[in-house]
């Protein structure tokens, strides 16, 4: 919800040294990013991003990056019908692969406001050298209206369940992150329509609706480990450089639909969440992560405003480490060592 307006921009850096990157900003760039997602195809990742059109860069190794592109070349037709405030960038995409096909979800919205729709658009392959490369948009998933939708319809995260059946969670400020049911195409809610809360916090009871409120939560991202589903979701407030206060909060459920406890046993949809992670004086604010196996192995996706770099936001990627009682945890180490390396095209 509270993403604002700001710019693309790699600076600050890293370099190789002993087998760890270390900042160095006279050296190399990183990857300046919001809202990171990642796919995988043909040994190649590819991590999508807010930005104009949505921007995404490829990697061999998840630590050199190639800015690859954009997957608007001009915005979606219906953007400013849903959004008249939207400026071009495209909010906090997720990707997903089902029968040979990707889902590209994204956000239309603007800044404060819950004029916003979800949409999605659909491709065969991630390599735009591909013969077979083109995205195909599907438009709208679903949009929320002030004054009759007391949620947002941006930060969308889809996950299969055991059955194959797909679910979208979504949401930032207002009542909350929701989760709905999409039909067999991936495109469009199922129906009977199926809504459950996933996590909320308090709202003042005389607020206009229209309003976003002081509920800071937004950017829900599910994963399945073993017997639970894990509800990751960010509190605080992004996109202010050194006045973030973006952090991570976990919770869990045997079910997909919930409800999704902390490890104090408090429901994320009445308050709970047991923090995963929060930054620290030198990067001030993180969150909007999405989890991801590749090769037997779990990662933690992120990004993190660096105070050095007078708050810049940066990409992470760390190894997610479960404790004894199966809960996720990260090494510190590993996060503040991680330092992508931005390859000049």
């Amino acid at each position: 919800m509270h993403k604002g307006k700001f710019f693309i921009t790699w600076l600050g850096v890293a370099v190789l040294s002993g087998g760890m990157f270390f900042s160095d900003p006279l050296q190399a760039e990183q990857v300046s990013i919001h809202d990171p997602v990642m796919a995988t195809e043909k040994g190649q990742y590819f991590l999508y991003s807010t930005g104009p059109g949505i921007t995404f860069y490829q990697s061999d190794d998840l630590k050199n990056w190639r800015l690859a592109g954009r997957v608007f070349a001009q915005e979606p037709t219906w953007a400013k019908s849903v959004s008249p405030g939207f400026d071009g960038h495209i909010w906090a995409p997720d990707i997903v692969q089902h029968q040979g096909k990707f889902y590209l979800y994204y956000s239309i919205s603007a800044f404060g406001k819950n004029t916003s729709a979800i949409g999605v658009t659909v491709n065969t392959t991630l390599d735009p050298k591909d013969p077979n490369y083109q995205w195909v948009d599907q438009g709208i998933v679903l949009q929320s209206v002030p004054h009759r939708d007391l949620w947002n319809a941006i930060d969308p995260a889809v996950i299969l369940d055991e059955q194959g059946q797909a679910w979208m969670s979504f949401g930032s400020f207002w009542a909350g992150l929701k989760l709905v049911k999409l039909d067999q195409s991936l495109t469009r809610i199922a129906q009977p329509e199926q809504w459950h809360t996933l996590a909320k916090a308090q709202r003042p009871a005389f607020l206009d609706d229209a309003e976003p409120g002081p509920a800071e939560l937004e950017a829900p991202f599910l994963y399945k480990k073993g017997k639970f589903y894990y509800l990751f979701v960010s509190y605080g407030k992004c996109c202010r450089g050194k006045d973030s206060t973006y952090h991570m909060v976990v919770g869990r459920s045997t079910s997909l639909t919930g409800p999704y406890l902390d490890k104090n046993g408090k429901d994320l949809a009445a308050g709970g969440g047991s923090v995963l992670l929060k930054g620290n004086k030198d990067w001030p604010g993180l969150g909007h992560n999405s989890v991801y196996g590749f090769d037997g192995k779990d990662y933690l996706v992120f990004h993190a405003y660096e105070l050095a770099d007078n708050g810049l936001q940066k990409l992470k990627i760390t190894a997610l480490q479960w404790d004894n009682n199966g809960w996720p945890l990260v090494n510190e180490k590993d996060w503040l060592g991680y330092q992508s390396l931005l390859l000049k095209n």
